[in-house]
This record gives C-alpha cells, sequence and structure tokens, in this order.
C-alpha cells in the first residue's frame, strides 16, 4: 500500500469543476463538468427508477447513477473536447478513446493499488454492465438537452441548433426511460421558479 500521502485520485477529480463544456458555444450561463456530472447522476437514477417501476426492470438505481457521476473524469486530463470535433472523422474519435483510455490508467495509478479495482470498474466503460451504460449514455445526452432548454428559455439563440440535434441524438439511442424522461420532465426545465411551485 502506498502510505506516504501520494495519493492524487481525489484531488485530481476536485479539479473537474475548472473544465467547461460547451466550449465553441456563447454560453449564458457557463458549466462545468462537475456540474454536467452531478446531473447526469441525477438524471442517470431516474433512469433506472424509470426502468424499474414503469418497464419491470432490477437495474441498481445507485449503480448507474456512481457510473454517470464518475463518466467524464477522463476530461480532467484530456479536458473537454466538443462533440462536433469529437466526432468530426473516425481518425479523431478513435485517437480520442486512445487518449481517454491513457488518461483512466493516469488517474487510477493514482491512488492505492488496492483501491484500483473498484475503480476501473467505474471509469471504464467497457467493463460497465451494457444496460447501465445505455442509460448513462442517455442520461448524458438528456443533460446536454435540459442546458440547450435553459439557454433557450434565456434568449440564447445559438443553441437551437443544438437543442435539436441532441434531441434526435436520444431520439436515435431507442431508449424507453429516456423517451419517459423527456416526456414526462422536460418541458419543466422551459418554467420559471414561480410556475415550477
Amino acid at each position: 500500500m502506498n502510505t506516504n500521502g501520494d495519493n492524487k485520485f481525489f484531488a485530481m477529480l476536485s479539479r473537474m469543476k475548472y473544465i467547461n463544456r460547451w466550449g465553441l458555444m456563447r454560453n449564458t450561463i457557463k458549466e462545468n463538468i462537475a456540474e454536467h456530472s452531478l446531473e447526469t447522476a441525477m438524471i442517470a437514477h431516474a433512469l433506472a427508477v424509470i426502468n424499474n417501476v414503469y418497464f419491470g426492470g432490477s437495474i441498481n438505481p445507485d449503480r448507474v447513477a456512481v457510473y454517470a457521476m464518475y463518466h467524464d473524469v477522463p476530461e480532467i486530463i484530456t479536458g473537454d473536447l466538443p462533440t462536433p470535433v469529437k466526432y468530426f472523422a473516425p481518425e479523431i474519435k478513435e485517437s480520442y478513446q486512445v487518449v481517454e483510455e491513457a488518461a483512466i490508467r493516469k488517474l487510477l495509478a493514482s491512488m492505492p493499488e488496492e483501491m484500483r479495482e473498484v475503480y476501473s470498474a467505474v471509469l471504464k466503460e467497457d467493463e460497465r454492465e451494457q444496460e447501465y451504460g445505455i442509460l448513462v449514455k442517455a442520461a448524458d445526452k438528456l443533460s446536454a438537452l435540459v442546458k440547450c432548454v435553459e439557454e433557450k428559455k434565456m434568449g440564447n439563440q445559438d443553441f437551437l441548433e443544438a437543442e435539436k440535434a441532441t434531441a434526435d441524438a436520444i431520439k436515435a439511442l431507442n431508449c424507453r426511460e429516456a423517451d419517459f424522461f423527456m416526456r414526462e420532465f422536460l418541458e419543466a426545465y422551459s418554467l420559471t421558479l414561480d410556475e415550477q411551485a
């Protein structure tokens, strides 16, 4: 065990609040990956509950929420690569995956060896249960859609196309839990606090 106090993993995680999202867009309200990860975790938890309550599933909502909390952790090292850049060409996407895997290895190496197996399963997409990964992906996109709705509500027209593209991407997932969330919960994000009360 590394007992010399040289374990940097959680200190590195605290840097998530310094990495802003939506770098190519004019933002009314800035959003960092710590905020996004919390919202994604809450939505992922809800999607798991929706799966269990409405579709007879048996998914552990807490586990899905933990996966979502950590889904953008590699960006502590890589930064947030905007979606249009990440998916511009297959070569870029493949190269970025290699960089993300290297970032995960570096992060795992910054904690005691005895803890690495647990966090490896949380950080590495290919080690997550497939059904859980789909809900995290849907929650990630739903969080992005919420951002678009909120920016549009503030009069920011820069997010109109992003809203449409994100809604289309969610529909393309064919995730009934995400469809349920959009149908039942999304409209409320465009309301004022007084209208929500």
